[in-house]
């Protein structure tokens, strides 16, 4: 989660930073809300997570800029696409008339319109994604279309788990996903201890196992979100 936050917050926000070496208090204090945002949200605690973006809202709101206020409202837009919570990301749409072209492209990718997307806007860890994606989509286009989902396999190799929950809930909008990488995200936001991804890939997963007629392993899926509803 660090490492998307780093990515998504941290060389971000830099760019509003000055030459001092130590950095404006309002970066440390928004990176610092961030952080606390994304770990509440991610553990289904809606309170504590809305008291923390609005702190770094108000932090951002210091510098005068709505491409930083953008920025972040992506990163909050991201964190819920990977808890497939895919409603309109409303408060970045207000400010993208302001945003660079990273952060459209980045708005494109965590709404899963990949179609026209330029992949060196992107972050490093889904570049090869789209373009293995966009390379498939155009050679369907070319022959026949096909009935089988894409290989995703570049999904398996991203290191950082939000990372890759993120672009598992962007490919998902696109199109139904393979059952391992619905497996994938299961025990990624699992392994993880993240109650609010974990609810809703289980989710997925239960209906894809009820659809296959699978009975026996929807049961011991339904047992796994029994255990987290439970305890909660």
């Amino acid at each position: 989660m660090k490492k998307l936050l780093f990515l998504m917050a941290i060389a971000l926000l830099i760019s509003g930073c000055t030459s001092t070496p130590v950095p404006p208090e309002w970066q440390s204090q928004a990176f610092a809300a961030l952080n606390r945002y994304s770990a509440a949200y991610l553990s289904g605690n809606s309170r504590v997570a809305d008291l923390e973006f609005k702190r770094a809202q108000e932090e951002i709101a210091r510098t005068g800029r709505p491409d930083l206020m953008a920025r972040i409202e992506l990163l909050r837009c991201a964190t819920q696409v990977a808890s497939l919570d895919l409603t309109p990301c409303a408060g970045y749409q207000a400010l993208a008339g302001d945003a660079p072209l990273a952060e459209q492209a980045y708005a494109s990718f965590i709404s899963g319109k990949w179609h026209d997307l330029d992949a060196t806007q992107l972050p490093k860890q889904y570049q090869v994604l789209v373009r293995q994606t966009q390379a498939q989509a155009a050679k369907n286009e070319a022959t026949a279309p096909m009935a089988t989902n894409p290989n995703y396999s570049e999904l398996h190799h991203m290191q950082d788990p939000l990372a890759r929950l993120v672009a598992a809930g962007a490919m998902l909008q696109r199109e139904p996903l393979a059952i391992t990488e619905i497996d994938l995200a299961v025990e990624t936001a699992s392994s993880q201890g993240w109650r609010r991804p974990l609810l809703a890939w289980l989710g997925v997963q239960l209906k894809h196992m009820q659809s296959a007629g699978k009975q026996a392993a929807a049961a011991g899926i339904q047992r796994r979100i029994n255990l987290v509803l439970e305890k909660h």
